[in-house]
C-alpha cells in the first residue's frame, strides 16, 4: 500500500481503500456540521447548500482520477443517500422514495 496525496494505492491496483477512507472522511464532515444538518430549523434547501459544500466535496475530492466501479458508485450513493434521509428527517421506515428525497433537497 502507498499513500500519497490522500489517495491509496494498493499494491494490486484497486481503490477500495481510497473508497473507505473517503467515506470516512465524509462521515467525520458530516458529524462535524451535524448541528446544522439536523436542525429542523434550517431550511432544507439551505442544508442541501451546506452539504454540497462541505460533506459531498469531501466525499468526492480527488474522485475524478478514479477508475470507479459500479460498487463504488453504488457504495457512495448509499452512503449519500443515508445523510440526506437523515438531514431530511426521513428514516426508510417512512417509505419515502430516494428520487422524492433528492427533489426535495436538490430542488431551487
Amino acid at each position: 500500500m502507498f499513500i500519497n496525496l490522500g489517495s491509496i494505492v494498493q499494491s494490486d491496483g484497486e481503490i477500495d481503500g481510497d473508497i473507505i477512507n473517503k467515506i470516512q472522511v465524509g462521515w467525520l464532515k458530516w458529524r462535524n456540521a451535524s448541528g446544522l444538518l439536523c436542525d429542523r430549523k434550517v431550511p432544507l434547501k439551505l442544508k442541501g447548500k451546506f452539504y454540497k459544500m462541505v460533506v459531498r466535496h469531501a466525499l468526492s475530492y480527488s474522485v475524478e482520477c478514479w477508475p470507479l466501479k459500479e460498487k463504488h458508485n453504488t457504495k457512495l450513493s448509499v452512503i449519500e443517500m443515508r445523510m440526506l434521509r437523515w438531514m431530511s428527517g426521513f428514516t426508510l421506515r417512512d417509505r419515502i422514495r430516494n428520487e422524492h428525497i433528492c427533489e426535495k433537497v436538490w430542488s431551487h
